[in-house]
């Protein structure tokens, strides 16, 4: 049978939108079970607390338990690896770090790659760092701190939270584009690292400002310099470190990551409710009560980022030659 021109036209286009229908009613449809989220570091830390939060606004959201999942090791890589290794169907997410940008150099027999199988929805919240000194150091600005550091070389000890933290890659990269010579000295975490900095067993410590402030403002530490690229509005005294080191910063963040190939209209639902939560009163409340600023964007945004910060500490890793524990 010969149909009409007119017939056959609206048919095909009929025919063409179906999969633009299905795509729609998919992502209208998602979820229909619960979704795992593998937070890679331990439950308590602020990645599984952000993870915990942003997976109850989903829930409550979406209508599906977002239960929390931790995966710890290798410097956040075991679970990134389980989330690469997962089906692309959208049940299983990555709360992403900075950890796992710098984890692509310093782990150098990954049986994933962080970039390639690891497809970006959006960034959540990016944390403060500052530059603190033990309050004997004679220095009182980060042009002060260089010169000592030149006068005095090797004698300073820089804690960090571990090899490999952004603790201490962001150390590193000060030494870079400074020129000058600190002692790594590294710790099993921040806690014990700031024990020892008050106590003036090591002088230098680039740490998470959440933790570190209250030692400022009770004169336990002196705050030099902020490790973002821009100040704070509630201490808008503290400058940058990029103000005298031009194009140094070094933030932590976090964000959301899910299997390569999820489809795209998962992607896009999943990045327009993070971004919902970012926008509301509480959550801003709630990340502000951890040190944290939310960081809406598209997963195009995030991509770029990504790709940026691993280029950026992939210099340092080799520069500095660090290697995991």
């Amino acid at each position: 049978m010969k149909l009409p021109r007119r017939r056959f036209l609206h048919l095909a286009a009929g025919a063409a939108a179906l999969p633009a229908v299905s795509r729609t009613a998919r992502a209208q449809a998602y979820p229909l079970r619960p979704v795992r989220i593998i937070a890679p570091f331990p439950a308590g830390s602020s990645t599984d607390i952000v993870a915990r939060v942003i997976g109850q606004w989903l829930s409550d959201r979406l209508g599906q338990q977002f239960v929390v999942e931790n995966r710890t090791g290798a410097g956040g890589n075991a679970g990134a690896e389980a989330v690469a290794k997962s089906p692309p169907d959208g049940y299983t997410l990555l709360l992403a770090a900075a950890a796992n940008a710098i984890g692509v150099t310093l782990y150098e027999k990954l049986n994933f790659d962080f970039i390639r199988d690891i497809a970006p929805v959006g960034r959540l919240a990016g944390t403060r760092f500052i530059l603190v000194v033990h309050p004997s150091l004679p220095v009182r600005t980060v042009p002060d701190l260089v010169a000592y550091a030149k006068a005095n070389p090797g004698k300073l000890n820089m804690a960090s939270s571990g090899i490999g933290s952004l603790a201490h890659v962001a150390g590193e990269l000060f030494k870079m584009m400074t020129g000058i010579d600190m002692r790594h000295v590294p710790y099993r975490g921040s806690t014990p690292a700031l024990t020892d900095l008050i106590g003036g067993q090591v002088q230098v410590c680039f740490g998470a400002l959440f933790e570190s402030l209250e030692h400022v403002r009770a004169g336990k530490l002196r705050g030099l310099a902020l490790t973002n690229a821009t100040r704070w509005e509630a201490e808008p005294d503290i400058p940058t470190v990029g103000e005298f080191v031009p194009g140094y910063e070094a933030s932590g963040w976090l964000g959301v990551g899910v299997p390569k190939n999820t489809p795209a209209e998962i992607v896009e639902r999943l990045n327009k409710e993070v971004n919902a939560a970012l926008a509301d009163a509480k959550m801003k409340g709630k990340l502000a009560d951890l040190g944290m600023m939310p960081l809406p964007g598209s997963p195009a945004d995030f991509g770029k980022f990504i790709a940026d910060e691993t280029e950026k500490w992939t210099k340092v890793v080799k520069f500095a030659g660090i290697k995991p524990q």
